[in-house]
């Protein structure tokens, strides 16, 4: 066994150890680990953005303040403004004609120990909003960080021991094999947050060890502008969604489904809005394509589509992608081909297919006709017609008139369903997703399951014909 997966496995003995030394942290140790984590991400909130951006290439400061150190600050103020009655022993009812003076309680325990595998797209956010549910749930909790987030792993596993012991919390960086041990490690929970494939992978790996695994991987999630809601308001929106961290986004608007009659007059504000917001390519509020990759397989896919016979609009002036910083323009693309690399696979990048309709059923049967989405973002003014559009399709999270927003709400439960993921954090459903939530009944002084003791003769019979009434 390697070295580093040795030391994988130490890890997880001494935080069980030290889980089963304390196993039900007070409700002033959890306030006190989530206070811990919002301290970690407001002192350092500078050098976590430089080092974010030095993982990038180039990201902008202000989209990982806004993106990864305020969510986390505020999901640590949601969760200790609530987490004393999250942690109270829930009263359930009993059935008094069978159970007379009984009592039923359902107590929130913590699970032990969970590990956590991170993306690189938000490492702050994906890994911390784990963290204030795992935490006041009373786990403790292993983190694998992203090949593509070195500087700021080193940054972590460097600032974090003065916050956390690592009987607490640690962090790991991927040194090539290390995502795939730590799948295979017996940990009392699995949450893993990437692609489709690499998501089977992890829950294959995990299912030896029985280990449950909260799934947050992506899809193709769309948008969709109804004929009365108000053009410009709806591209400024998407396109906003679309341009943040380069649409480097799991819950991005993947493509917009637009009257038909609509598209010429979208692409000619999606130009203005863009061009508004942005100079040129070389912007420092453009988040640059994480490697060169990822870089490589966005420009493939535009030419590919292309060639085919698509048309792409590129939504800034001058050069369409620059190589050497890895930036891509935001574009357009229109008349996508059927079957193309930008129709089949998750885009993940500031690339937004148009696709035209003539009636909302077309667009229903498209979506039905896809795996379920992450996300489903339907723009309408028209109540029922909002309506019924979620209640005929079906996705991980839906924002009616906006995007990606429904991950900012820390009272909502997060995830996906299908082939977008599995479970959920956020708010009392991660408290809930990281605790035993622990039946508990307790038999009263007289016991009224006597009636019942063999040997069956007529009081039984007396007694199954009441309850049986």
């Amino acid at each position: 066994m390697p070295i580093e997966h040795s030391f994988l496995n130490k890890a997880l003995q001494r935080q069980r150890a030290a889980h089963r030394a304390h196993a039900y942290p007070s409700e002033a140790q959890r306030r006190n680990d989530l206070l811990n984590l919002k301290a970690f991400v407001r002192d350092n909130a500078e050098a976590l953005a430089q080092a974010i951006s030095a993982d990038y290439g180039h990201r902008s400061r202000h989209e990982t303040l806004l993106a990864d150190v305020l969510p986390v600050m505020h999901g640590v103020d949601h969760a200790l403004k609530h987490l004393k009655r999250w942690m109270t022993p829930q009263r359930r009812s009993v059935d008094w004609m069978k159970f007379f003076g009984a009592k039923n309680r359902v107590l929130p325990q913590p699970l032990g120990v969970v590990g956590i595998i991170v993306p690189w797209n938000f490492p702050i956010n994906l890994s911390f909003l784990v963290l204030v549910d795992v935490f006041a749930a009373g786990n403790r909790a292993m983190v694998k960080m992203s090949e593509n987030s070195r500087h700021l792993t080193r940054v972590l596993m460097d600032l974090m021991p003065r916050y956390f012991s690592p009987d607490k919390l640690i962090f790991f960086e991927e040194t090539g094999g290390v995502g795939v041990a730590f799948s295979k490690l017996k940990f009392d929970h699995l949450v893993f947050t990437g692609s489709t494939e690499t998501g089977k992978a992890v829950m294959a790996a995990a299912a030896p060890n029985l280990c449950p695994v909260t799934l947050e991987l992506g899809g193709k999630s769309p948008a969709l502008v109804c004929e009365d809601f108000p053009l410009r308001t709806a591209a400024e929106r998407i396109l906003f969604a679309k341009c943040f961290n380069a649409g480097q986004i799991c819950t991005d608007v993947d493509h917009v489904y637009l009257p038909r009659h609509s598209i010429a007059a979208f692409v000619a504000l999606a130009k203005e809005i863009v061009q508004k917001r942005y100079d040129t390519l070389d912007s420092p509020d453009f988040t640059a394509i994480i490697d060169a990759k990822s870089f490589h397989r966005l420009v493939a896919a535009l030419q590919e589509a292309q060639a085919q016979g698509a048309t792409l609009v590129p939504l800034l002036p001058g050069p369409h992608w620059d190589e050497r910083t890895r930036k891509i323009a935001p574009h357009l693309v229109l008349n996508l081909p059927p079957g193309c690399a930008l129709q089949t696979h998750e885009i993940f990048g500031p690339v937004l297919p148009v696709m035209g309709y003539t009636t909302l059923d077309e667009v229903v049967q498209s979506i039905h006709a896809a795996p379920h989405p992450l996300a489903f973002y339907p723009f309408s003014n028209n109540r029922q017609i909002i309506q019924d559009l979620v209640m005929r399709t079906m996705s991980g999270g839906v924002v009616v008139n906006d995007a990606l927003l429904h991950a900012a709400q820390h009272s909502l439960p997060f995830g996906g369903v299908g082939e977008s993921g599995m479970g959920h954090y956020h708010g009392h459903e991660g408290f809930v997703n990281f605790s035993k939530m622990r039946p508990i009944f307790y038999q009263a002084r007289f016991n009224a399951v006597r009636l019942v003791w063999p040997p069956y003769r007529q009081r039984i019979e007396t007694y199954l014909k009441f309850l049986m009434k």
